[in-house]
């Protein structure tokens, strides 16, 4: 039978590795700087296993991802800083905070209190963005410099990741688009001012242009309701398995893919892809 452990153990165990004499030299070394990376490394693992639908991954990769919180709050707790009961308290604060219609009170005991909650997931979304307004608008009092809520959207994001939150951000305060055809339309309208820079062949401007028409997409795509990172990476996934079938037609040819004219290798990209239709009928 496996052994059960306790966070409080995993908590023992970083801290061991952290030992100044008995720990790990490995570990002793990284600062919460140094372990940025490998956290990014570890949310990506999480994100792969989930749409690979492999448990037995995705238990071992969550398994890693919550060694990097440990890891950073003990380095924390090292510098004098905060330690993990801080962070829980934090995380457990902010959802009961944020959730009044299932806390009524903000407190655990409060749950079940009242009726079913009737609002919608889409209503919880918006509610959360207005009470993290508020938070805001209240750590600003006091402060000199003027709030914007674009503050504390952190620069480090992905890029559609981030202007998925600007985006959203803006939208609380009604700085948007009431449906998608406007957005369809300004989308076109990015590619055709794309168009003009390239036949003008000013390379700043395309790169703006295109910047602009990423933007648009990430745009759209949050009117459909579609995660964009997601979206691409299904995209991505796509065109590596018909590109594989692509090399697999060539090696059975005896043939090197550089060989192929770009008309054949058109025509085999399209029977890959009827063939892939046909198949999901």
């Amino acid at each position: 039978m496996n052994e059960e452990f306790t966070i409080n153990q995993l908590l023992e165990v970083m801290a061991s590795l952290r030992h100044p004499e008995l720990g790990c030299e490995w570990d002793k070394k990284q600062t919460l700087k140094k372990l940025t990376s490998y956290t990014l490394e570890e949310v990506y693992e999480v994100i792969d296993a989930v749409e690979r639908q492999d448990d037995a991954h995705l238990q071992d990769e969550l398994g890693d991802l919550l060694f990097q919180v440990v890891f950073y709050t003990q380095i924390a707790k090292e510098e004098g800083r905060f330690d993990f009961s801080d962070v829980v308290r934090s995380i457990t604060e902010k959802l009961l905070r944020r959730h009044p219609h299932v806390f009524p009170d903000g407190t655990i005991a409060s749950f079940g209190s009242s009726l079913k909650p009737t609002i919608s997931a889409e209503q919880v979304a918006v509610n959360w963005e207005l009470i993290k307004n508020q938070e805001r608008s209240r750590k600003a009092l006091g402060r000199s410099e003027r709030v914007s809520l674009m503050d504390d959207v952190p620069s480090s994001l992905p890029a559609l990741d981030r202007a998925g939150k600007l985006q959203k951000r803006a939208a609380t305060v009604g700085f948007d688009w009431q449906n998608v055809q406007p957005v369809l339309d300004k989308l076109q309208e990015e590619i055709r001012e794309l168009e003009v820079e390239i036949d003008a062949r000013n390379h700043d401007r395309m790169v703006a242009e295109l910047g602009d028409i990423l933007f648009c997409c990430v745009n759209l795509a949050r009117h459909l309701k579609v995660e964009p990172e997601s979206a691409l990476r299904d995209s991505n996934r796509k065109f590596e398995r018909r590109f594989r079938e692509l090399e697999g037609f060539a090696a059975e040819q005896s043939r090197l893919l550089s060989t192929f004219s770009a008309e054949e290798m058109n025509d085999l990209w399209e029977t890959i892809k009827l063939r892939e239709s046909e198949a999901t009928k």
